[in-house]
């Protein structure tokens, strides 16, 4: 008797605890998340003062060290590269090419403006509801949390994972047409976010001649390809003779990553206390 009498006290404190685990700690977590995901939703959209919400533009130098074959300057401004002036040493001849974007044309970043509408799905997810409203259930925090983190780890993902593209995929974009003076066909160049740097491939071609012994083998799809890499565009077939990559740190970025390794690290842990209830007893909160 004793023994049941204690096991019905440890049930009522465990009871307790839940509640107040579901009315107070889950309203907490919430609104620090609400914080965390909106600062990082204002470091992908940064106004200018004054100037009714307009992205203010920033320049960041692309290059490497060792080299000085690709040298660029970028300017973002939001997800869109508005400005971008390139110079490229032909390692040939040495001869010195420039090339900038038309002053009618910018480029849109899609990975940055992904990872943006899913960050405001997540606060969107987390905002969806009264202000008085009370969970429940242990499932509904869970499946809320699930939902959330489901935004936070696609929008990481869109920032941490470049499309792959075939080498056709990069000659046939838009990008292509956006320099004046026009890219030489023996030119093609790319764009990407990756992790929370800015990146531009330069790849230098050669045209394979019908009389090339050369066994001709179409590359797949890659964030980067290598010298040696073939493929077809048009009537021609092309092999990729040298690849420069240039990049630069936005911080930015590297902000909004930690915020979103942050709030998933906040998700996990409250998830974690509503299942360490279930685990304990019979009772079942959800």
């Amino acid at each position: 008797m004793a023994a049941a009498m204690a096991s019905q006290g440890e049930r009522a404190v465990l009871e307790e605890e839940f509640k107040w685990l579901l009315q107070e700690e889950v309203h907490a977590v919430l609104r620090q998340l609400q914080d965390i995901l909106k600062e990082a939703s204002h470091r992908f959209a940064l106004p200018t003062s004054g100037s009714g919400g307009a992205f203010k533009q920033e320049n960041f130098v692309l290059s490497t060290s060792g080299t000085d074959q690709v040298k660029g300057v970028m300017t973002l401004q939001g997800d869109a590269l508005c400005q971008a002036d390139v110079n490229l040493k032909m390692p040939r001849n040495n001869q010195l090419l420039h090339f900038a974007f038309r002053e009618d044309k910018q480029w849109k970043l899609q990975q940055i403006q992904d990872a943006r509408n899913h960050v405001n799905q997540a606060i969107y997810l987390l905002m969806n509801r009264d202000v008085n409203y009370q969970f429940k259930t242990g499932l509904e925090v869970l499946k809320l949390m699930d939902a959330v983190m489901l935004q936070l780890s696609r929008a990481r993902n869109r920032l941490t994972t470049p499309a792959t593209l075939t080498l056709p995929e990069i000659a046939s974009s838009g990008l292509t047409k956006m320099f004046t003076p026009a890219l030489p066909p023996d030119i093609l160049v790319n764009f990407y976010i990756n992790l929370n740097k800015l990146c531009l491939t330069v790849y230098q071609l050669h045209v394979l001649q019908p009389s090339t012994t050369k066994n001709f083998k179409p590359a797949g799809g890659s964030v980067l390809h290598n010298p040696g890499a073939m493929f077809e565009f048009g009537s021609q077939r092309y092999e990729v003779s040298h690849v420069h990559k240039v990049e630069c740190v936005v911080p930015w970025l590297n902000d909004a990553l930690v915020f979103f390794t942050v709030s998933l690290q906040l998700c996990q842990q409250l998830k974690d206390k509503i299942s360490v209830f279930s685990s304990y007893w019979n009772y079942r909160p959800y």
